[in-house]
């Protein structure tokens, strides 16, 4: 723990800056840490306090940008590379979604203490079309508000950080394998959670063809998309004659769902686990035939897409036509 007093004491402005970078790019680098012990390190004098904030605010600004021009550019498809790796991947959207439109450019701020939302909510600023100036102004002050938040934690208890260093260091190693197999524990906790919610043995799945098929026959089949608001406006994807209805107004509206012969819900999320729930839900409040668009909206945007392609050219039927 002396070596890292003593790198951060000779390089805390870097240090920081690499340290808040990492952590705004999604590297698993606990940024807080590092701004706590310079906060309480700048209040000793061996730090320079404005040139640790600068930094942090840098780092914030790079990382957090470089995510809004990815959303800017690619949409919808960086927020599900984003929380594709975390063990609640729907929940990740949602609650991005959900936090960024109630709160706009706000949400820049509270997405800053909110694991699981901080990496997400720069690239959705950024694919529902914030400007470039708002964001730069929101981004600004959240990171600023971020870091002196831990500089000032850090200063605040700073007669103490020395005796948390010293304690952590004699502790070492068992520290960190209790740390670990904490971890360990947490991780298969929540992905025997996940097992749990994909199974789908009382759900009815139906595939593309034969969803296009029940919408050509039947007038009285009603098709509900499960994404937010935002998220269709970030995706343009869409299955006719679908209406937007998310999970939290499925109760509400069961009066429109009851004059539907047959109820297909589909959503944009992992293993279609929000269409699933809707599903059960759906069942349990009395509706006699729902049924889960297997794959989702993306299913349906590639069968689409393989419906447009031009039909490939016959070479033989060609030669033969027109022999030389």
């Amino acid at each position: 723990m002396n070596d890292f007093i003593a790198l951060l004491s000779a390089q805390g402005a870097a240090v920081v800056f690499l340290a808040t970078l990492a952590t705004r790019l999604g590297a698993p680098v606990p940024a807080a840490p590092f701004l706590v012990v310079a906060g309480g390190l700048a209040v000793d004098g061996q730090l320079s306090f404005m040139a640790v904030l600068l930094a942090a605010v840098l780092g914030n600004i790079l990382g957090d940008g470089a995510w809004f021009l990815a959303g800017r550019r690619w949409g919808y498809r960086v927020m599900r590379l984003l929380c594709r790796v975390s063990l609640s991947a729907d929940n990740c959207v949602r609650r991005s979604e959900s936090i960024l439109g109630r709160w706009g450019g706000l949400s820049l701020i509270a997405a800053k203490f909110v694991p699981g939302v901080s990496v997400v909510a720069p690239p959705m600023a950024g694919a529902l079309g914030m400007s470039n100036a708002r964001f730069l102004a929101f981004e600004t002050l959240a990171a600023l508000i971020w870091a002196l938040g831990f500089l000032a934690l850090g200063g605040l208890f700073h007669a103490a950080i020395q005796d948390v260093l010293a304690v952590m260091s004699s502790v070492g190693l068992t520290a960190t394998l209790v740390g670990t197999l904490l971890l360990a524990i947490f991780v298969a906790w929540r992905y025997r959670e996940r097992r749990i919610t994909r199974r789908a043995d009382d759900i009815v799945h139906v595939e593309v063809s034969a969803l296009r098929e029940a919408v050509a026959a039947s007038a009285r089949l009603m098709i509900v998309d499960l994404r937010s608001p935002e998220s269709r406006r970030i995706d343009d994807r869409s299955v006719p004659g679908a209406v937007g209805i998310t999970y939290r107004e499925l109760t509400d509206r069961l009066p429109e769902f009851r004059a539907a012969r047959e109820v297909v819900v589909f959503c944009d999320c992992p293993n279609d686990e929000t269409a699933i729930a809707a599903a059960r839900l759906l069942a349990k409040a009395g509706l006699p035939r729902v049924r889960v668009l297997a794959g989702g909206i993306a299913a349906w945007a590639a069968a689409e897409a393989l419906a447009s392609e031009p039909a490939p050219l016959d070479v033989d039927a060609d030669v033969a036509a027109h022999p030389a």
